[in-house]
C-alpha cells in the first residue's frame, strides 16, 4: 500500500464547483431505503408540495455544511418520483453516511447506523418540516458543528486565491533570514493564520527584498506558525520544514477535504455509543475513556505502523493480564527473533517452545506489565511497553498493530478499581507471574481514525499516516475514480506490540 501523508491541494475545491464529475459509488444504506420499510415511495411522490421541494432543494444546496457535493443527489430540475429519490439519498447520506465503511475497509467492525429514512421522509413532508429533519440525521455533537464551520471556513479561504506552496529548501529557524518568507506569509495568510492587516514579516519582507537582503523570519510569523503547529500536534518549535512545511503546503482546500472526510466518518458511528467505552484515534494518537457518560481520562498511545495500520473495530476489554507473557506470532519470529543470539534471547527472557517463541513476564517484556485482553477476531488488545520513550515523540505509529497505552499500569488500576476487582489485580501484579482478571462488565473500545477532529477547544489536524483518506474522499465523489476495498495487509495471527 502506498502511504501519501499529503496529497493534492485543489480537491477540497470539488464542494465549490459542479463541474467535476459526479461520484458513481453507490452506498448499501442509500438501497436499502428504497427497499425497506413501511412507507411507500409512491405516496411520498404525490405528496411533495412546493414549500417542502423549496425546502428540500435548499437543504441539499447547502450539503457542503456536511462536507458532501450537491451534485451526488440532485442535478436539476427533478420532480416526483425523482424529487424523492434525491430526498431519500441524501437523508440516507446525513444518517447513515455516504458510502459504507465496510466496503471500503476488509477490517471494519464498528457498528454502523442503517436507518430507514423513509418514514421520516413521509412524516417530514406531511408536517411541512424537511429541513429540521434532515438537520436532525446528522451526529448533535459539538465535534460535528465544530467540523462542520471550519469545513466551510477553509472551503471560503481555498476560494479567495490560488494557494501557491513554499519553495523546498532548508528548514527556516526563528530569527534566521530566508527569501522564501514572503511565500510563507502568503501561504500562511492563505491558511488564515494571518489577515491582512498583520503584516507580519510581509512589509519587513518587501523592505528586505528592495535593499537586496533576505527577510528575517521574525517573533509574530513564529507565533502564526507555532499555533499551525500545535494544531497538527507537531511540537511547536517554529522550524518550518519537514513536517511543518508539509502542512503548511497542503493548503486551504486539503484542511476542507480532510474535514469533509471527517464528517463522514462520524456519520457512519451510531448516534448513541456506549455511555462507558474507550475511543482511541489512530490517526492522532491518544485514547479517551468515557464512564458512565462522562469523560474522565486522556492519554496517548502508540499504534500501528503505516505498514502495519490497526484496524477500525469495537471490541470489548474482556479482562486485565498482570504481568503477562507474549507468545511470539510465527511470522515475526523468523523474521526478527532467529537471527538473534542465544545470549540475548535469553537477557530479553525469551524462550522457543517448539517452534514458537514466548517471552517470559517481566520489565523487559514486550507486553510491559500489564495487558488489557479484548475479545475481537483480529487479536487486537491494548498493554503497556517498557518503550516509554516512544510517548514523547508526535509520530506514535511504531507498532505492529496492537496499541500501547502511556502509563497503562496505572490506567488498568483505574479500571480495577472502577471495576470493583482491585485487590484481584493489584495480587496480581505483586505475584510476578501471569495473572488473569476478568472485568465483570467488559468496557468497548473502539479504534477510530479522523485526522480531522475537535479536541474540545479547537478543531485538530493529522497527516494521514495510512493513507485512508483517499478512498473515503473517492467514495463521496472529493477525488475521481472508484474506491478500493484496502485490504489489512498483515493476517490476524501477525499483529503484535
Amino acid at each position: 500500500m502506498t502511504i501519501n501523508k499529503w496529497t493534492g491541494t485543489a480537491i477540497g475545491l470539488a464542494l465549490c464547483s459542479a463541474a467535476l464529475a459526479g461520484c458513481h459509488y453507490s452506498n448499501q444504506s442509500s438501497n436499502q431505503t428504497q427497499t425497506t420499510g413501511n412507507a411507500s415511495t409512491s405516496d411520498i411522490d404525490g405528496a411533495w408540495k412546493s414549500d417542502t421541494e423549496r425546502q428540500l432543494r435548499e437543504a441539499i444546496a447547502n450539503a457542503p455544511a456536511n462536507g458532501l457535493k450537491p451534485e451526488l443527489f440532485l442535478k436539476g430540475g427533478e420532480k416526483g418520483a425523482a424529487l424523492t429519490q434525491a430526498a431519500l439519498k441524501y437523508a440516507s447520506a446525513l444518517a447513515n453516511g455516504y458510502a459504507d465503511p465496510t466496503k471500503l475497509h476488509e477490517v471494519y467492525t464498528i457498528p454502523h447506523p442503517t436507518v430507514d429514512v423513509r418514514p421520516g421522509l413521509a412524516q417530514a413532508i406531511q408536517k411541512g418540516d424537511v429541513k429540521g429533519w434532515l438537520d436532525s440525521l446528522v451526529p448533535q455533537t459539538d465535534e460535528y458543528r465544530a467540523l462542520s464551520q471550519a469545513h466551510l471556513h477553509y472551503l471560503q479561504l481555498a476560494a479567495k486565491t490560488q494557494f501557491q506552496p513554499v519553495a523546498d529548501g532548508k528548514p527556516i529557524k526563528p530569527g534566521s533570514h530566508d527569501p522564501r518568507l514572503a511565500q510563507v506569509v502568503a501561504a500562511m495568510q492563505a491558511l488564515g493564520y494571518l489577515n491582512a492587516s498583520q503584516q507580519t514579516g510581509g512589509a519587513q519582507g518587501q523592505q528586505a527584498a528592495a535593499s537586496g537582503r533576505p527577510a528575517v523570519y521574525n517573533d509574530g510569523l513564529v507565533a502564526a506558525v507555532k499555533k499551525l503547529q500545535g494544531e497538527y500536534g507537531f511540537k511547536q518549535d517554529g522550524i518550518i520544514g519537514g513536517n511543518t512545511l508539509d502542512a503548511l503546503n497542503a493548503g486551504p482546500a486539503y484542511r476542507a477535504r480532510e474535514l469533509a472526510v471527517a464528517m463522514e466518518r462520524l456519520r457512519w458511528l451510531p448516534r448513541n455509543p456506549p455511555q462507558t467505552r474507550i475511543d482511541i484515534n489512530t490517526a492522532a494518537s491518544f485514547l479517551d475513556y468515557w464512564r458512565d457518560g462522562q469523560h474522565v481520562d486522556h492519554r496517548k498511545v502508540v499504534e500501528g505502523e503505516a505498514d502495519k495500520p490497526t484496524p477500525q473495530l469495537q471490541a470489548p476489554i474482556v479482562r486485565l493480564v498482570a504481568n503477562p507473557t507474549w507468545t511470539v506470532p510465527k511470522g515475526i519470529g523468523v523474521k526478527e527473533l532467529s537471527d538473534k543470539s542465544q545470549a540475548w534471547l535469553q537477557e530479553n527472557q525469551f524462550v522457543l517452545k517448539g517452534d514458537q517463541y514466548i517471552q517470559q513476564s517481566g520489565p523487559k517484556n514486550s507486553l510491559g506489565l500489564v495487558k488489557f485482553d479484548m475479545d475481537d477476531k483480529e487479536a487486537i488488545y491494548l498493554h503497556d511497553t517498557p518503550a516509554k520513550a516512544l510517548f514523547g515523540l508526535d509520530d506514535r505509529h511504531r507498532s505492529h498493530g496492537c496499541v500501547r497505552v502511556e502509563n497503562a499500569v496505572q490506567f488498568a488500576t483505574a479500571l480495577a478499581q472502577q471495576e470493583g476487582v482491585l485487590d484481584q489485580f493489584q495480587k496480581g501484579m505483586q505475584s510476578n507471574n501471569e495473572t488473569f482478571i476478568k472485568l465483570p462488565n467488559p468496557i468497548p473500545v473502539r479504534l477510530l481514525y479522523q485526522t480531522a477532529f475537535w479536541d474540545g477547544s479547537n478543531v485538530q489536524f493529522r497527516q494521514d499516516v495510512y493513507g485512508w483518506d483517499d478512498n473515503v474522499a473517492k467514495a463521496v465523489g472529493l477525488e475521481p475514480g472508484p474506491p478500493q476495498k484496502i485490504e489489512q495487509p498483515e493476517s490476524s495471527d501477525e499483529i503484535a506490540p
